[in-house]
């Protein structure tokens, strides 16, 4: 996966997290709205001036829409690290499984712990 494809999918989901449609982040981010699907689908390469600008309508520190951002050339894509493969996983769950999951991650941790 790209990365502006692995950025796309990450500011898609804080944006669903906040409930806010591409519209209303194009406000907020004082961008195009046509531009912020293109962002989220990872079509666009954004400008970092425009992430700013995204994070700063999503009221996000730009730092969080790169945490733990992974790309390892000579595996040509392919994603090595497994919190940013879970990760993808959950980002297109609706929020209520996402609740689910943690959970049942949640409980499978307390019993490793014990």
């Amino acid at each position: 996966m790209k990365i502006q494809e692995e950025l796309g999918l990450r500011i898609r989901y804080y944006r669903r997290q906040q409930k806010i449609s591409q519209e209303k982040l194009a406000e907020l981010s004082s961008l195009h709205p046509t531009y912020i699907g293109q962002v989220e689908r990872g079509e666009k390469n954004a400008t970092v001036e425009s992430i700013y600008h995204i994070a700063k309508g999503l009221n996000i520190p730009l730092s969080q829409l790169f945490a733990d951002i992974e790309t390892i050339p000579e595996n040509k894509g392919k994603k090595t690290f497994f919190p940013a493969d879970m990760y993808h996983k959950l980002v297109e769950l609706p929020p209520e499984k996402q609740k689910h999951l943690l959970r049942i991650i949640d409980s499978v941790l307390s019993l490793l712990d014990a």
